[in-house]
């Protein structure tokens, strides 16, 4: 008996159905945060760079909070600690969905977007490492250009206008998702001041009754809305960044349906917070952190800054050869082979649309470079123009196969027998080519009618004139 043949596993292949939903509506809604995300930018740009500048530094320079508590906390703190960790948590479900159900439940099909994610941060941080080297600059903001902004580059894709595949848009958001895996450990490894271990020991008791809840069973938002924000507050008061506390909150709650359930407590939850991330707590905090003073000595400093520099490379080149080597070269190790409807250049545009690099990168800036405001500055300015020039290539790069993608994105969607199921994904099932059957069939008689009642008209005209 000959041995079996295995069949090579298919690179950015169709997704499940169940799969292609899921990314679908999470998309719509990153897609629509990325909008306002961009709208809070250019007002915050704005509101910074014109006479009412003083009155922006005031509104988020103001304090406010129970100091007793140790929140007595400016505005912008409260939207990069409080408002970030809604963000964390809807990433913490993210990751903990892709884990037990999603792409990275299959260590074979995950290993290609975690090589890649991995490599498209360690790229980035060598590139600045390198050019701050050269430069003799300070290492402090290696990590800065090292994570990706799915909401913004979404929001760049439907400006363009774009028909990504369903493939090349979940590659991207697994991509995301792992890069904000890493920048979560980057955050809570580098970026962790002095331990306040009484403090980290309430806010683990805390996560400790939270998990134990779930598995209880409790309901009720009344309950853990507030022992949320309990443990949010003890996680800030110990020293390591409050944002964790909205990641593990996260990666607790159950992403897998059990019978009888439409959605699991984790989609439920997402699906309900989701919003609230994308469409406030992400832009309000751009609004109060992008504004940075953007003149013609502020931009000439990006370029001749080695930080700035580096973080520039870094986002531009750093993460599309990060990525797209990452990715070929597991490809090729793992013997996965590209989807044959794509190309290996589709890899690299989307490769360069990780370096859009705007809500992580402006945060791990402000945690590298608190004690010097006009570098954290030139260091958002950085994080800014890199974004921008990394949104401008791809956008040319993915303009070039536009056609493409429209006809494959078209194929997809494609539903003539209107069942509400695209019909790619009915192909090998009996029941679909019978009620195609039918429906061409209805069609061909429609036609023949249409054609018979012409040539009926046709020739009663001929009739008539050879009466007349």
């Amino acid at each position: 008996m000959p041995a079996p043949v295995s069949t090579p596993r298919k690179f950015l292949g169709r997704l499940s159905l169940p799969e292609r939903t899921f990314v679908a509506n999470a998309l719509r809604t990153e897609t629509v945060g990325g909008v306002l995300l961009l709208l809070a930018a250019v007002i915050a740009l704005i509101w910074a760079n014109t006479p009412l500048r003083e009155s922006y530094e005031a509104i988020r320079s103001f304090h406010f909070g129970p100091a007793s508590l140790g929140l007595d906390l400016s505005i912008q703190h409260w939207a990069a600690d409080g408002l970030l960790a809604i963000f964390f948590f809807v990433a913490g479900i993210e990751l903990k969905r892709e884990l037990v159900a999603g792409e990275l439940r299959d260590r074979r099909a995950a290993a290609l977007p975690v090589i890649a994610a991995i490599c498209g941060m360690a790229a980035p941080a060598l590139v600045y490492f390198v050019t701050v080297t050269l430069g003799g600059g300070s290492a402090k903001g290696w990590a800065v250009p090292t994570a990706t902004d799915i909401a913004f580059a979404l929001a760049v894709l439907a400006v363009i206008g774009t028909s990504l595949p369903s493939a090349l848009r979940a590659f991207l958001l697994t991509l995301a998702v792992v890069d904000d895996l890493f920048a979560i450990m980057i955050i809570a490894i580098f970026f962790t001041s002095e331990l306040n271990f009484a403090a980290l020991a309430g806010a683990v008791i805390g996560l400790v009754v939270f998990r134990l809840l779930l598995v209880k069973g409790v309901r009720g938002w009344y309950v853990y809305v507030p022992l949320a924000l309990v443990i949010w507050g003890l996680m800030y008061n110990s020293g390591v960044h409050a944002t964790i506390a909205g990641v593990a909150m996260g990666l607790m709650l159950r992403c897998t349906r059990r019978e009888g359930e439409k959605q699991s407590p984790g989609e439920h939850i997402e699906h309900l917070v989701r919003p609230l991330s994308a469409g406030l707590a992400v832009p309000l905090f751009a609004l109060f952190s992008a504004g940075v003073v953007v003149s013609g000595g502020a931009l000439g400093r990006v370029f001749t800054e080695p930080e700035a520099l580096g973080v520039v490379l870094g986002l531009v080149l750093g993460k599309a050869l990060g990525i797209f080597g990452g990715t070929w070269l597991a490809a090729r190790f793992t013997r996965a082979e590209l989807n044959d409807e794509l190309a290996w250049p589709d890899v690299f545009a989307v490769a360069t649309l990780a370096g859009i690099g705007f809500t992580v990168s402006l945060l791990i800036g402000e945690l590298a470079f608190a004690d010097d405001a006009a570098l954290t500055g030139s260091v958002k300015t950085a994080v800014l123009v890199g974004s921008l020039i990394a949104a401008v290539l791809a956008t040319v790069l993915l303009k070039l196969r536009v056609r493409r993608y429209q006809a494959l994105y078209e194929e997809e969607e494609r539903d003539e027998d209107q069942d509400g199921i695209p019909d790619v994904y009915e192909q090998d099932n009996p029941a679909y080519h019978l009620r195609m059957a039918e429906i061409y069939e209805r069609k061909a008689a429609e036609h023949r009618q249409l054609a018979a009642t012409a040539g009926h008209g046709a020739d009663r005209s001929t009739d008539g004139g050879v009466a007349r």
